[in-house]
């Protein structure tokens, strides 16, 4: 009895399961073919799959059919799209359905070759039964459902728009679907898109050959290709100026790049995930974000809650980074007083998981003793404006100078939490650096 691995090939044109046939027998791989939705379905009640190649029309239905009936009776099965070159909503279509990925006629066999060994891959993975890290603590609701998430979207290679406010791990759930998942062997290549220089962007994203432009004495490989068989995950891609979204979204709808002063293209197989702590969909609607390049990377949307959604993981958030503080001193584990966890409990966290990490740092190098009170927080001049309370007009003196006083101090305490990197505490306030600049001469910030 043949011990090799067998993949599903389900399409009505004779030559296209011919080739198929050859192209998946040359991976060592033995093959069935199904000619509609009926033969399909008998096969796989049949017997075991690793793999299935659908085609999206057929006689007697649809590759989503197939896609649903996979997701339903065989969901550890991965099912890649078959469509028809330019059919980018039917592919969409197809990943929003539980597809693992897809391919477009005329089938390119290396891009056909990339997909199967991916999808094999994952398969492996699955049969290990992989769970999602100690890395992403709660046992609140949210963070259940959001591990049960993480590990259905490592599954698929669908671009995965990761949304939710500083802080709250973004970039962690984007590594860790990218870990849980077939390309956890190759490389994660993370990026601030808020953070280069808009003259330098495409020589970052698609690297750049030596004389190009002035400083250009070497080659330079890019982001795309750092992360070629593996995930590039875009953070704050709200920030990439327009004219870097058309070569973004050509770069990902065509799967290739060319370099800066190169003349060919280069063929990338990169999975992209992306996050923005801003509302996308209205970035989209006030026009400074392309619909197009939107609804490319908006197939899946995951949201990250934010810590005052699931207040019940903050002792052990807290007692997790005491813990980890203590290690690196080597000094007495350090514990929060009663008092203190509830002024946790009750503090509102615009910052998030981050601003309690940075909170919790501060208050354990300040504190005397091995306890933390809830003086050493410093929570005092900040808890009543973060819980949204409103001032009562008769403490208004002057409007402008109240407006400064709030000002002067959330820029401050951005600059606390980001050990006083403007450019992080611009970013983490959603301002360009010019205008923290400004901001912070007007104030009088040194």
């Amino acid at each position: 009895m043949s011990t090799r691995q067998r993949a599903l090939i389900v399409d009505d044109e004779p030559d296209i399961r011919e080739l198929l046939e050859i192209t998946l027998g040359r991976m060592k791989l033995d093959t069935r073919s199904a000619r509609n939705v009926k033969e399909a379905r008998e096969w796989l009640a049949r017997e075991p799959f690793d793999l299935c190649l659908t085609d999206m029309r057929l006689p007697d239905g649809t590759g989503l059919e197939i896609v649903q009936h996979i997701q339903q009776r065989h969901p550890q099965v991965p099912v890649a799209m078959i469509t028809a070159y330019g059919s980018l909503d039917t592919a969409i279509n197809a990943l929003k359905a539980g597809a693992f990925d897809f391919l477009t006629k005329p089938v390119d066999l290396g891009r056909l070759r990339e997909l199967v060994a991916t999808a094999l891959r994952l398969r492996s993975a699955t049969d290990e039964e992989v769970t999602v890290d100690t890395r992403l603590l709660g046992e609140s609701p949210p963070m259940r459902t959001l591990r049960g998430q993480i590990l259905k979207l490592a599954r698929s290679q669908a671009p995965v728009y990761i949304s939710g406010e500083s802080g709250s791990g973004k970039e962690l759930v984007a590594r860790l679907i990218h870990e849980q998942g077939p390309r956890a062997e190759r490389p994660f290549v993370p990026v601030n898109c808020g953070a280069i220089p808009s003259e330098l962007m495409e020589s970052e994203f698609f690297g750049h050959k030596k004389g190009s432009f002035t400083g250009a004495i070497e080659d330079k490989q890019g982001l795309f290709q750092a992360a070629n068989g593996g995930t590039l995950f875009l953070d704050e891609v709200a920030d990439l100026p327009l004219s870097m979204q058309v070569k973004l979204l050509r770069a990902i709808q065509e799967k290739a790049v060319r370099a800066v002063g190169g003349q060919q293209e280069v063929v990338v197989d990169v999975r992209i995930l992306c996050a923005t702590h801003k509302d996308l969909a209205a970035e989209v609607a006030a026009g400074r974000f392309r619909q197009d390049l939107f609804y490319r990377l908006n197939v899946i949307e995951l949201r990250v809650p934010p810590l005052r959604e699931r207040r019940e993981d903050i002792p052990l958030l807290a007692d997790t980074m005491l813990h980890r503080l203590c290690e690196g001193t080597g000094l007495p584990l350090t514990r929060l007083a009663d008092e203190a966890m509830d002024k946790l409990k009750s503090y509102r966290f615009p910052g998030n998981v981050r601003e309690l990490e940075n909170m919790l740092e501060r208050a354990y190098t300040l504190c005397e003793g091995e306890q933390i009170k809830a003086s050493d927080l410093r929570l005092a001049e900040t808890s009543t404006s973060s819980e949204g309370g409103e001032a009562s007009l008769a403490q208004i003196d002057n409007l402008e100078d109240y407006l400064e006083d709030i000002e002067r101090k959330l820029i401050m305490q951005a600059l606390e939490e980001t050990r006083w990197n403007r450019t992080a505490a611009a970013q983490r306030l959603g301002l360009t650096f010019r205008s923290m600049r400004y901001r912070l001469k007007k104030l009088g910030i040194d």
